[in-house]
């Protein structure tokens, strides 16, 4: 497993592929946040916080990791190496998770040189320090644990088509039906069942990090849902 996992991160990091995501991420958030003006400017709102940073951030992600997760399993079996993969002395499992903590690894690395924006927001204030650390924290917490579940999410989408393009397509809307998809049908659908609905949302307890308070509940969720996803990739994977 350590091999296989040592393999995927190489394939990320000697290819285009990593630093792509890297910077794309990267100059389209620095974008919206510091050079385009308007009401989501840091500058210009004037305040210490990242908060329009932490609204923009899910949706460029949303995008962005279903890009670089639609060849885990779609490139093996156009190719015919999965199943050259398979027969090798290692669990349909521990495959699945080798290329998911490869995956994750260059997810939090995608997000880690953020911290920059950090840094310079704690020093911009009038007063330096002044800024909301538990919220800030707690923001970027949540958007590593959605960074992951991306992933994941991603990787089951590739293991149902052979083709890259359709992997990606597949994990775009599975990422924003579980994001903010549950949001509008809870909106749609009414009480009693909107609280429901609303609870499978991403984006309900990305809100609830993001006020700086560490529940267990959001926690559970995250990891549930990556479980839940490698779960379904290895039924899918098993199954052919």
């Amino acid at each position: 497993m350590k091999a296989l996992f040592l393999k995927e991160i190489r394939s990320y990091l000697s290819s285009i592929i990593g630093y792509v995501a890297i910077c794309v991420f990267l100059i389209t958030s620095g974008f919206f946040v510091w050079i385009l003006p308007g009401v989501n400017n840091i500058i210009d709102m004037g305040e210490s916080s990242l908060q329009t940073f932490f609204s923009q951030a899910p949706g460029i992600l949303m995008f962005l990791f279903p890009a670089f997760t639609m060849r885990c399993f779609a490139e093996e079996k156009k190719s015919g190496t999965l199943e050259l993969l398979i027969t090798q002395p290692i669990s349909i499992f521990k495959i699945i998770l080798s290329k998911y903590l490869a995956a994750s690894v260059l997810a939090v690395l995608t997000i880690l040189p953020t911290l920059i924006y950090y840094a310079s927001i704690n020093k911009m204030g009038e007063i330096q320090g002044n800024i909301d650390h538990p919220s800030t924290i707690g923001s970027y917490l949540g958007l590593i644990l959605l960074s992951v579940t991306f992933v994941s999410i991603g990787i089951l989408a590739s293991s149902l088509s052979k083709n890259q393009v359709i992997g990606f397509l597949l994990g775009l809307f599975l990422n924003f039906l579980i994001y903010v998809g549950f949001t509008y049908l809870a909106v749609l659908a009414g009480d009693p069942i909107d609280y429901y609905l609303m609870k499978l949302s991403m984006l309900d307890h990305f809100n609830s990090l993001q006020r700086g308070i560490i529940d267990s509940r959001d926690i559970i969720y995250f990891f549930s849902l990556i479980v839940l996803n490698l779960y379904l990739t290895k039924t899918v994977l098993s199954s052919k």
